[in-house]
């Protein structure tokens, strides 16, 4: 993976908005038997990355975005962005 880390308060508050969003509203992201807004969601992520718990992913290759946990293995060796 040729993959990046893009700090979320590098991010316009539109596009931060737009990255989040899109991460929430994917396929297989539902939160089970419990229905939970779209803002609730959206309010979820933006606290998990403005804690540290979760990052945004950019791959330059297939030049798409996603959001991880911060602990996933999949992020060792991805360096982060500097803007």
């Amino acid at each position: 993976m040729t993959a990046v880390k893009i700090p979320y308060d590098q991010l316009s508050s539109e596009a931060l908005q737009g990255v989040i969003e899109e991460f929430v509203t994917r396929d297989g992201t539902d939160y089970g038997e419990v229905e939970v807004s779209l803002e609730t969601k959206i309010a979820q992520v933006l606290g998990q990355l403005k804690s540290g718990k979760a990052v945004i992913v950019f791959d330059q290759g297939s030049e798409t975005c996603t959001i991880l946990k911060s602990d996933d293995s999949v992020l060792n060796g991805i360096d982060a962005c500097r803007m």
